[in-house]
């Protein structure tokens, strides 16, 4: 059967690191027998679809590995699904509508976060910013943007991830990509 996933990239075409053109990324999605493959922005996102019954482990593994290949650096990546990105937005503990993309964001992770690790952070002095764990995500509400956001430096330390791989999209992003998917 066939699935639509989204390809998140993390820390590419930022700062003149790490440089993956959308054009070669979507040419090595396609390299790896992948269909309806397309790309959106310049940050890494990427939707296709595949019906190789591999997981979504599977999947990142084999893309982390060609793209290391191709382009001759390690670039960590996430698959999911479009179900379960659909699933974030609709779980989305923080109201959404009228909001700018900016202000709220999403970070994916490629397992459980461990809630005890972001239970030292005093939300209250942080208000009105906020954030709330998920599955595999952490929603962050910054009002004012993320780059003046001190929660977003907060629940950005390496210590509280570590192990994981995680990777940021704004609100915008996250619903685009769960229009793209369910485009399949």
């Amino acid at each position: 059967m066939t699935q639509t996933y989204a390809a998140l990239l993390r820390g590419i075409n930022v700062g003149g690191h790490r440089k993956v053109p959308m054009a070669e990324l979507r040419s090595l999605l396609e390299g790896l027998g992948h269909g309806a493959v397309r790309t959106h922005l310049q940050s890494g996102n990427a939707v296709f679809t595949t019906d190789t019954g591999a997981s979504e482990d599977e999947l990142t593994t084999a893309l982390e590995a060609a793209i290391e290949d191709r382009f001759g650096c390690r670039v960590d990546c996430l698959v999911r699904n479009g179900a379960y990105l659909a699933a974030v937005a609709d779980a989305c503990p923080f109201p959404t509508a009228g909001i700018e993309g900016r202000q709220l964001h999403a970070l994916y992770f490629s397992g459980p976060p461990d809630a005890g690790r972001f239970a030292a952070i005093d939300q209250e002095a942080h208000r009105p910013e906020a954030f709330a764990l998920g599955d595999r995500v952490l929603y962050l509400y910054v009002p004012d943007g993320l780059g003046r956001s001190g929660l977003g430096e907060a629940v950005s330390r390496p210590a509280l991830s570590k192990g994981l791989v995680v990777t940021a999209r704004n609100w915008n992003t996250v619903l685009k990509l769960v229009e793209l998917t369910r485009e399949g």
